[in-house]
């Protein structure tokens, strides 16, 4: 059974089985390919919205746990449940509960035998969500590697020029993008704790 016809628009109904995970591969394969409606965007941000347990609005999704959305006129990213993880334009894995796997047990757990990497040398790190425990992203990678930012979206052109219109964010300041760039400000992240720890052993001395 076909899901769209030629010239016939995708219903909200169709999406929300897919988000909820109803739909046949075959239909999903169908989904995927097919010539993409106009609304398809803003149906998507309508299904998500209703599943969500929060009134902020939902900008851009991340993935079926994170969202990007306004709030007081700024972008933030949330999780489902409704935990705050900073501005967008920060790495929300440093705001996340760490679990490292990087013994042999640790890792045995995940990867039976042979599959198993070499402990000496990989760490699995597990993001989970500090508010409800859901698991947000899974990363493997040498001892020592840098926290991945993966996905820094350029919301405003993503809007304006493929979309044709502003932010959906009320509030939010003009644009700086022209003088300022897009930048990814984890930097700033990590100097707060580096003063917050001096700040301590100040008070301490």
């Amino acid at each position: 059974m076909s899901i769209k016809k030629k010239d016939e628009s995708v219903s909200e109904e169709i999406i929300r089985d897919l988000v909820d995970r109803k739909l046949s591969w075959p239909r999903v394969k169908e989904l995927m390919s097919s010539e993409k409606d106009p609304d398809r965007f803003d149906k998507y941000i309508r299904v998500l919205q209703e599943k969500v347990p929060w009134k902020e609005k939902i900008v851009l999704p991340i993935h079926e746990h994170l969202f990007i959305v306004c709030k007081n006129g700024k972008l933030i990213v949330k999780t489902f449940c409704g935990e705050e993880l900073g501005d967008y334009r920060e790495n929300w894995k440093l705001k996340t509960l760490v679990h490292v796997r990087e013994t042999d047990e640790e890792l045995q757990e995940i990867f039976p035998g042979l599959l198993k990497p070499d402990p000496e040398v990989t760490q699995l790190r597990e993001f989970y969500c500090p508010k409800c425990g859901a698991l947000l992203d899974v990363e493997s990678f040498p001892r020592g590697y840098p926290v991945i930012f993966e996905f820094l979206p350029d919301v405003e052109s993503f809007y304006t020029k493929w979309l044709a219109r502003s932010i959906p964010c009320e509030g939010m300041e003009p644009s700086k993008e022209k003088q300022a760039p897009l930048q990814d400000k984890s930097a700033d992240v990590l100097k707060k704790w580096v003063g917050e720890e001096e700040e301590e052993k100040s008070e301490e001395a």
